[in-house]
């Protein structure tokens, strides 16, 4: 059901439609536009009624879109699983189905990616802008979104203590960590607290997707929800990777700080495979395998 290619935003969109339309057990919608106009694609996976939701996000920075296709295959085993009635580390999928809302956003920046596999384009409106930002029109190591701001920066989480911190580095809008003029300044972080919001009444866990390092941060400047101890040792057990505190700029606006320090949530930030940004899509498989049981089974340890 996956080409082996990396997905664009097109082809993510023209894949999932496809999906839906053959697989109803897909629920497919947007929750917004990017700054460039692109949909915003939402999956959710679930019955109406199910009484707990858990949110996966991947691809805040474009060079980590390999996070895409992850989510990708996690939802097309999980729709073929549920159509023959099977399981998955001995997790039935349809009574999982039943009993948990599995909330999906696969690529929370698409300009961004559409820069790094495609250039900025000759009819962007912000062209000239975009490339003085970037030193030239090389995009292959672009992370931020369609006006150089990181969006993993934007969320509303020690955000006035990071601008001062910008001011120090001379961080400024370009490839990447500059956090934009105000939290959620820009239309996909919106988006996403606006889902966030929205669905919070059920909400019990979030993971959100990068590259790389084989790590998992579970906390923000030593806030933990309750459950996050017990949960983050079953994550590092299943994936084998580390657990880790944030430090640096990493403890600054990302969207776990957002979810952990607002809205008390469990929140994982996990950092698929290990080598160079962005990393050849040929590790897909094997990071995928590394992935796997966490994506299938922590739905159902809240």
């Amino acid at each position: 059901m996956v080409k082996n290619e990396e997905m664009n935003h097109a082809s993510l969109k023209k894949f999932l439609s496809e999906l839906s339309f053959s697989h109803p057990v897909v629920q497919l919608s947007y929750i917004g536009e990017s700054v460039l106009g692109r949909e915003i694609p939402l999956v959710t996976l679930g019955e109406q009624n199910a009484p707990k939701s858990v949110l996966y996000v991947a691809t805040h920075h474009a060079c980590e879109s390999i996070c895409t296709s992850l989510l990708i295959k996690f939802l097309t085993e999980y729709v073929s699983l549920y159509e023959k009635n099977g399981s998955s580390y001995q997790i039935n999928i349809n009574a999982l189905h039943k009993m948990r809302k599995i909330y999906i956003v696969p690529m929370i920046n698409p300009d961004g990616v559409e820069y790094r596999l495609n250039g900025v384009g000759e009819n962007n409106p912000i062209r000239e802008r975009v490339i003085a930002y970037n030193g030239g029109e090389d995009f292959s190591l672009w992370q931020a979104n369609a006006r150089g701001v990181d969006l993993n920066h934007n969320y509303n989480a020690f955000f006035d203590e990071y601008k001062e911190l910008e001011k120090e580095r001379g961080i400024t809008q370009g490839r990447t960590k500059f956090s934009g003029e105000y939290p959620e300044s820009e239309p996909e972080t919106a988006a996403l607290c606006n889902l966030i919001r929205y669905i919070l009444p059920t909400l019990e866990g979030v993971i959100t997707l990068h590259t790389q390092g084989e790590e998992i941060y579970y906390s923000s400047r030593g806030k933990l929800p309750k459950k996050s101890v017990h949960v983050s040792k079953i994550l590092s057990k299943m994936t084998r990777y580390n657990l880790c505190e944030p430090s640096d700029t990493a403890c600054y606006g990302g969207l776990t700080d957002y979810l952990i320090t607002t809205h008390d949530i469990p929140s994982f930030t996990v950092e698929c495979g290990r080598g160079t940004n962005p990393l050849p899509y040929d590790m897909l498989g094997k990071i995928y395998t590394d992935v796997r049981e966490m994506l299938f089974t922590f739905p159902i340890l809240f």
